[in-house]
């Protein structure tokens, strides 16, 4: 005789990982129905990659020693993971905190922990689909990587780490600064970094005076490592220290810092 079927709810919460993984699906939908993001997160550095590889402006420009597109698409995919490790996440925490959107989450049983190993979940995602986008693109322009494993784990090392740094570093500022703020500073530092963080431009192109400083900046850190990693085929393991360190630093001042209304 079979007993009659209840619907009355499990008592006690879904485990963890599972509660992240819906966390960082629902996160990577956010992001992807935003227009904003998605210009800075890939279709900016595509652009950049076209020009750079598909009309010559690349043998004019500063870009390193090798062929153009080989030194080209390294640096577009590090500004790609800036974008949307640092500037994308900490505008989109930003006015989440404004809009009370991160208090409300935070009194979920989604843990704070949870709700940060969501959204950084949800930035590895979207950082996937970039590098697979830009190097397709790269392959088909012409670039060459050098190595094997070794370039591809010096990639994936300096990405991995280089998204800890930069994501600690927004989701600081997002954190302290109001949601305009936010935008603001994120935005300035950006095109800073761009500009003068090493990011298209080889440390050693930089003023003498210049380079020391420069060469202690993430973006730095994360620009050659990739570079270094396919160009000539090597781990950057001081990159990714350096990366490291940065991470560390940074997220330990979010612990202590982040305001979550």
């Amino acid at each position: 005789m079979s007993s009659a079927a209840t619907y009355a709810p499990r008592p006690g919460s879904a485990p963890w990982p599972r509660k992240v993984l819906a966390h960082t699906r629902m996160e990577f939908k956010l992001l992807v129905r935003n227009g904003e993001q998605l210009l800075l997160a890939l279709v900016i550095p595509l652009g950049l990659l076209l020009l750079l590889g598909g009309t010559g402006l690349g043998e004019r420009l500063p870009l390193g020693s090798g062929r153009p597109i080989d030194e080209a698409v390294p640096r577009v995919l590090a500004l790609a993971i800036l974008s949307s490790s640092f500037t994308s996440l900490a505008i989109a925490t930003g006015f989440e905190r404004r809009y009370g959107v991160i208090k409300r989450l935070g009194a979920s049983p989604l843990s704070r922990t949870g709700l940060l190993a969501g959204k950084i979940g949800a930035v590895l995602i979207v950082e996937v689909i970039q590098l697979i986008v830009l190097t397709g693109t790269g392959f088909a322009l012409g670039w060459k990587p050098i190595g094997g494993f070794e370039a591809v784990f010096g990639v994936v090392l300096t990405v991995l780490c280089g998204t800890a740094a930069f994501a600690s570093l927004g989701l600081l500022m997002a954190g302290v600064l109001r949601a305009e703020a936010t935008l603001a500073a994120a935005n300035l530092l950006y095109l800073l970094l761009l500009v003068g963080g090493a990011i298209m431009t080889p440390v050693d192109e930089y003023p003498a005076g210049m380079q020391g400083v420069v060469r202690l900046l993430p973006s730095a850190a994360l620009a050659n490592g990739i570079a270094n990693s396919t160009v000539e085929g090597v781990i950057p393991w001081a990159a990714a220290l350096s990366l490291a360190l940065w991470a560390g630093v940074l997220g330990y001042l979010v612990s202590r810092t982040f305001r979550w209304d």
